[in-house]
């Protein structure tokens, strides 16, 4: 019972963080497209969800290069979903934290954050033109996602400052059990 309630909390949290920065600070009044990124921040939360495409020996892919390779190997449905999963790793990394897709090992600096970005829209392009039986969501949002990808990793990482911010507010405040 705990678990729902501290979900329910949470999922609260983050609709309410990314409809005031995507509203009042982006000017981006769609309330399809912020509940899909409330929901991205709940399923993104849980560790296991980045796992979510295996192959067929029940390895997780964990690099874009092979969720794509699974994704070419299925069809339908089944394709749509690997695609949309991996517009949502992308964007979930790409707009929250996009400093580790910035790296530097040794004297050469490793950026992967445009790759990130063009294959992450093009995955959510791909899933909105697979037509499927009663798809959630519906491939019109998906289609927004890819058109304005860039704009939606930015909003991802004012939702991620505003959280910060709340944090640091919070911990300057008296705690409520002492």
């Amino acid at each position: 019972m705990k678990s729902q309630q501290s979900n329910a909390t949470l999922s609260r949290f983050f609709t309410g963080i990314s409809e005031q920065v995507f509203q009042t600070r982006l000017g981006v009044a769609d309330p399809c497209l912020t509940d899909y990124l409330s929901d991205l921040l709940m399923r993104f939360v849980r560790c296991e969800t980045q796992d979510k495409i295996r192959n067929k020996r029940g390895k997780p892919a964990r690099y874009v290069y092979e969720m794509l390779r699974e994704a070419d190997k299925r069809i339908g449905e089944a394709r749509r979903e690997v695609h949309r999963h991996i517009g949502d790793f992308t964007l979930f990394w790409a707009g929250l934290y996009p400093e580790s897709l910035r790296k530097r090992q040794g004297q050469v600096r490793i950026d992967q954050f445009e790759d990130y970005c063009a294959h992450g829209k093009h995955a959510y392009l791909i899933a909105s033109g697979i037509e499927g039986r009663d798809v959630i969501p519906a491939n019109d949002v998906l289609e927004r996602i890819g058109q304005q990808f860039e704009m939606c990793a930015y909003g991802l990482r004012e939702v991620r400052r505003e959280w910060e911010r709340r944090d640091a507010d919070e911990s300057l405040q008296p705690s409520l059990w002492n």
